[in-house]
């Protein structure tokens, strides 16, 4: 049995299930005369809305290789765009102006990995996983329920990154595959400046996050497991003491290096499982998920949008109200304290292109509000909520333990009063 966050910090229910889909399913019937003939599934009560994808990024080059032992070649080659990802975007700000400065790219532009690439960039795999994600979702909402229309328009569409250049090519090829590169406008991928992302815990633009947890990523090897463990498998790789390691980078390079067939240390197959446990672990140790300011700290403005875009819809006071999707280019650093917080991570590491999926539904005869989530395709039943269809007030009591507005959120962020030390 996995073991699985609740709310209260308890392990409970989780999984990175958020991309609801439901599969139409031909089924057959014999009629009174022997004869065999498709029959038609009767329409579901509740008629679909609103849909909002939030997702990781696709295989990508690691954030840096593991020390002192056989390097695997990076090659540029590995970073080659197939044909069919392309499609005419620009990279805009919120209001639509010039692409801001990306100091966290900057910062993987300082560095070369051995075989010539930087780190962190999205390669030909993580675009290929990218557009399977985007015709998942064309199966989905254009394919089984003509709810979007075929080709893309920016009015019924609304795209939006990290201003990182992995999240913002796996948003272009996601589009590329939910739209068979058929678009009737330039799709305008929009992006923000580093201090004022909200699309993942913000250490830089959050005082005080970095002050609860900034100190929890050092603290998190030395554990007692964590540290003994850590200490057999540098000993196992012949990683010099003195090399600053931990289980988040190893895993890091070790998946990135398995996803692309480069060859990994034949001595990391015996560690695998445990290399993916201490990880998760770690995770959990710095997002300290027991602790609700914590986590509200790293959604807070996120939830708020999520759910700002539902009302608005509800209420019509959206200036686009032909808006049926949201799409969210992120990280597993965002996809993993979105699942602690909605009570359903199932301790496993978000893989490439994992996707949280909520559905605004309507029921066809009470017009009764349900939303209903799902992760990487399966359904998710939040804890909190009478159903997988979850009554929209529920959903929002739910929601509202973690949603913090951005004037909230900026006012506990420059908090400095009563901060003892860590």
């Amino acid at each position: 049995m996995r073991k699985l966050w609740t709310k209260a910090g308890v392990l409970g229910s989780v999984s990175m299930a958020f991309g609801s889909m439901f599969w139409s399913q031909k089924k057959t019937e014999t009629t009174q005369t022997g004869s065999t003939t498709a029959c038609t599934e009767p329409p579901s009560p509740y008629e679909l809305k609103l849909v909002q994808v939030l997702f990781r990024h696709g295989a990508r080059t690691p954030l840096k290789s593991i020390p002192d032992v056989m390097e695997a070649q990076w090659v540029p080659n590995l970073l080659e765009p197939p044909a069919h990802t392309h499609i005419n975007y620009v990279v805009t700000d919120l209001e639509g102006g010039p692409r801001p400065s990306s100091p966290v790219e900057d910062s993987y532009r300082a560095n070369i990995l051995s075989g010539g690439t930087y780190p962190g960039q999205l390669t030909t795999v993580g675009m290929q996983q990218l557009y399977e994600l985007g015709e998942r979702l064309r199966k989905r909402y254009i394919k089984d329920t003509a709810f979007l229309n075929p080709t893309f328009s920016p009015t019924e569409v609304y795209v939006r990154s990290t201003n990182i250049v992995r999240t913002i090519e796996s948003a272009k090829c996601l589009v590329a595959g939910l739209f068979q590169q058929s678009q009737s406008d330039m799709v305008s991928i929009l992006t923000t400046e580093a201090e004022s992302e909200i699309l993942y815990p913000n250490y830089h633009g959050c005082r005080l996050l970095k002050h609860l947890s900034g100190h929890r990523w050092a603290e998190s090897s030395t554990l007692p497991d964590i540290a003994a463990d850590l200490r057999s498998i540098q000993s196992a790789l012949g990683i010099a003491a003195h090399q600053r390691v931990d289980f988040i980078l190893i895993r890091d390079d070790m998946v990135a290096r398995e996803t692309h067939g480069l060859p990994c240390p034949p001595i990391l197959d015996s560690w695998r499982n445990t290399v993916e446990q201490r990880a998760v672990e770690m995770i959990c140790h710095i997002y300290e998920p027991s602790k609700r300011e914590n986590l509200q700290l790293c959604v807070g403005p996120l939830f708020h949008t999520l759910m700002g875009n539902i009302e608005d819809h509800l209420k019509g006071t959206t200036s686009e109200s032909n808006r049926k999707l949201f799409l969210y280019s992120a990280h597993d650093t965002t996809l993993m304290p979105c699942l602690m917080a909605l009570g359903v991570f199932d301790m496993q590491w978000p893989p490439y292109a994992a996707d949280i999926t909520l559905e605004l539904h309507q029921h066809r005869q009470t017009k009764e509000a349900f939303v209903k989530v799902s992760y990487i395709g399966k359904d998710q039943l939040i804890p909190g909520c009478s159903g997988v269809y979850c009554p929209l007030q529920e959903f929002k009591q739910a929601f509202s333990n973690y949603s913090l507005t951005s004037e909230l959120y900026e006012s506990l962020c420059n908090r400095t009063e009563d901060m003892a030390d860590p």
